[in-house]
């Protein structure tokens, strides 16, 4: 087997593996920690702008994203170093500085964390250029609630071939906002925003997955003045300054869920260190409705399956429902089941394509791309949405797939551990977005691969 690539957390991931040679039909078993979650981290990285003092991020995942804020935070004058414990990294905002465009584009790569600078910056510097957006492409991720909120603030917004400029002439101020659908990052966008804009900021129908409230215990450490009401409402009151922050950053619960659903795709057994289980609830209902077995420890969550997979019926939501990160590698494990599952994806119109290639591995899964008209709901019906049906089990073997995003390129390398056979995954490269030390993981749990390039 080839040795796995490595890489020094917070030291800028830089993963060259792009394809896998993958020999399934072994069970997954053994034990991954998860660190930091990918969507705090680096949102509580672009925060360290607003403090007047340096902050210190601990359990800092090595990732390419957190690869990315890193490198646009040193753009803007941001002097970042490793901390005092592994995973740790200090941030010194003492030098911000407006960014050249062409600096800006070069290390925005494929990320869409950079339009989230744009509220401390104007607070900063007065001024700021967001380039072209990046990210996965499972559907339209407007900027457009972004936009419209920073445009209460008091924000003039131009917007130019290249990327978008915006400035503050007259500061940024409170405003009452009401998104029409409780994006995740439109409501990071109105904290990160509003903490130090002059006046009170009422923002309603808000996010409030379990990230969301530890970036706002990061910004209240900061000496914002947050608070959260019933209704996904919060109010903010702008302050003049923060201060730096010193902060251990939530368990990633999307790579958690990953590992579980690997386990039971595979018949495997797998621990989970830093799981834990408030953050997971409605995630371990599904897996246990679906045969699935876990342990609640006081150091992370064992998984495993317990007799027969069973059908499930999944509605994607926001939290506290069931995270559309989830049911990708969900959808794989189902395909293992006896009988009819149905998964309904509300949140993303484009986040069952990754079907196709288990389709090619043997699964049987047809796709509505406009949902399923009939049966009961618990999620309101949405226009985007789509709807799977895997009937089950139907045994896979290896193929050539390509790896479409992140979530479903992780669903891709666990349907073909899970196959019979050789398959070759191309595009592996995007799992080191959300997976750290994603390699060395998979050796650790006895998987058989080599790789190709």
């Amino acid at each position: 087997m080839s040795t796995p690539v490595r890489a020094v957390a917070g030291e800028g991931t830089s993963v060259t593996v792009s394809e896998l040679a993958i020999r399934g039909g072994r069970p997954l078993r053994g034990r991954v920690d998860v660190k930091g979650a990918k969507n705090l981290a680096t949102k509580a990285m672009v925060a360290t702008l607003l403090g007047e003092t340096p902050s210190t991020l601990r359990d800092v995942p090595d990732l390419s994203d957190v690869a990315v804020v890193r490198s646009l935070l040193e753009v803007h004058g941001v002097r970042v170093e490793a901390g005092d414990e592994p995973g740790a990294l200090t941030f010194d905002p003492s030098g911000v500085e407006s960014a050249h465009m062409e600096e800006i584009d070069a290390h925005a790569g494929a990320s869409r964390i950079p339009i989230l600078f744009c509220g401390p910056l104007l607070h900063r510097l007065g001024q700021a250029f967001i380039p072209d957006l990046g990210g996965c492409r499972i559907g339209d991720r407007p900027i457009d609630f972004h936009l419209d909120a920073l445009r209460k603030f008091g924000a003039v917004v131009e917007k130019l071939p290249s990327g978008i400029r915006l400035s503050a002439p007259e500061g940024l101020r409170g405003a009452s906002i009401h998104l029409p659908y409780p994006s995740v990052g439109a409501t990071e966008q109105v904290l990160l925003t509003a903490v130090r804009a002059k006046g009170t900021t009422e923002l309603r129908n808000a996010a409030i997955e379990p990230e969301i409230m530890d970036l706002i215990a990061v910004l209240q450490k900061m000496g914002a003045i947050i608070s959260y009401e019933p209704n996904r409402v919060i109010f903010i009151e702008g302050v003049d300054t923060l201060r730096g922050y010193d902060h251990r950053s939530i368990f990633d619960r999307n790579e958690a869920a990953s590992w579980a659903s690997a386990a039971l795709a595979t018949d495997g057994e797998i621990f989970v260190g830093g799981a834990r289980q408030q953050e997971m609830l409605t995630f371990l209902n599904v897996f246990r409705k679906a045969g699935g077995w876990f342990d609640i420890q006081e150091d992370g969550i064992l998984f495993r399956r317990d007799g027969e997979l069973k059908p499930v019926v999944v509605e994607t939501d926001v939290h506290p429902g069931f995270m559309t990160d989830w049911q990708q590698p969900l959808v794989v494990a189902l395909t293992q089941a006896k009988g009819r599952s149905i998964v309904h994806e509300t949140v993303y119109e484009n986040r069952m394509g990754f079907t196709d290639a288990l389709v090619k591995m043997g699964a049987d899964i047809v796709v509505h791309p406009h949902g399923l008209q009939d049966g009961p709901r618990r999620v309101a019906r949405r226009e985007l949405e789509q709807a799977a049906v895997i009937t089950g089990p139907t045994p896979l073997h290896g193929a050539d797939i390509v790896v479409p995003d992140l979530r479903g390129g992780y669903s891709h390398v666990i349907a073909a551990l899970t196959a019979q056979g050789e398959s070759r995954v191309s595009g592996v490269d995007i799992l080191s977005r959300g997976y750290e030390k994603f390699l060395d993981k998979l050796t650790a749990l006895g998987a058989d691969f080599d790789v190709i390039r």
